[in-house]
């Protein structure tokens, strides 16, 4: 009686494995992400909304009355802001616990502590832009113009303060495991960068002798760029270079991969 040659099952190279850890990642997250309680989906998108009806009422009230901006409206110049710092503040603060608490994964040799920074900061960017979309999408419903003049540097410049946003959230990934007190320290900084990035208030306004500091944030300019590419008539701070956020995010990106490289072992036994 003769058997059939079996077949010789060729080993996977190491870019599929890399995909099928990246999915199955992908999948288990987006499931914490969105399906933590009944309302999370609901929560994803009436969150940003409420934030903005609290700073409109903000500035309204600190303003004594609700004023355009020079070449935009309120309420849609506030959109703008609040959602481009949201990318970069989810993408960065989310990836804080990425390695701890996928932690008991490392004993698969095939999964390696960067895997879940970057499956996290990827969501992050899907799911924040989605949130973008549906602003634009409810926004003539309302009676808010909110579609960009210029969509292609619109992407190009939310492209720009995901990355950042990434570099950030690699850099932070590997300290709060190597320093716990990180995962403390970094939250607090998130208001005061706020307030200086140009979200709630413009920034002309200032002495320009201020307002040279402030453009050392590159967050402001990815802000004001992309701020440019929906409104035709706005006129953004001068001073604004969308190749100085470049070098910050690849620069950021550099350092946190480079750390990833030299203290993976590190992260995996603490």
């Amino acid at each position: 009686m003769t058997t059939a040659p079996q077949q010789k099952i060729s080993p996977r190279t190491p870019w599929q494995v890399t995909k099928n850890v990246w999915w199955a990642l992908f999948v288990r997250e987006t499931l914490q992400r969105t399906m933590a309680d009944r309302l999370g989906w609901f929560w994803l998108f009436a969150q940003p909304a409420l934030i903005v009806v609290v700073f409109v009422v903000i500035r309204a009230v600190i303003m004594q009355g609700v004023q355009n901006i020079a070449g935009a409206e309120l309420i849609p110049w506030l959109i703008v802001g609040l959602l481009t710092f949201q990318i970069y503040r989810e993408t960065t603060m989310r990836s804080l616990d990425s390695v701890g608490t996928n932690k008991q994964l490392f004993s698969y040799r095939q999964i390696k502590p960067i895997d879940p920074v970057f499956v996290r900061c990827f969501i992050e960017g899907v799911l924040n832009s989605f949130i973008l979309l549906f602003f634009i999408i409810l926004s003539p419903i309302v009676g808010i113009w909110l579609i960009p003049h210029d969509p292609v540097s619109a992407l190009f410049g939310w492209f720009s303060i995901w990355m950042i946003g990434v570099g950030g959230g690699l850099i932070n990934s590997v300290g709060a495991i190597l320093v716990p007190e990180i995962r403390k320290i970094v939250p607090v900084t998130i208001m005061p960068l706020f307030l200086i990035s140009g979200v709630l208030f413009p920034l002309n306004f200032l002495p320009a002798d201020l307002l040279q500091y402030l453009l050392l944030n590159p967050l402001i300019h990815g802000i004001e760029y992309i701020r440019a590419a929906f409104f035709e008539n706005y006129q953004p701070v001068k001073g604004i270079d969308i190749m100085y956020l470049w070098y910050w995010g690849l620069g950021l990106l550099a350092i946190g991969l480079l750390l990833h490289i030299r203290f993976e072992q590190k992260m995996k036994e603490r």
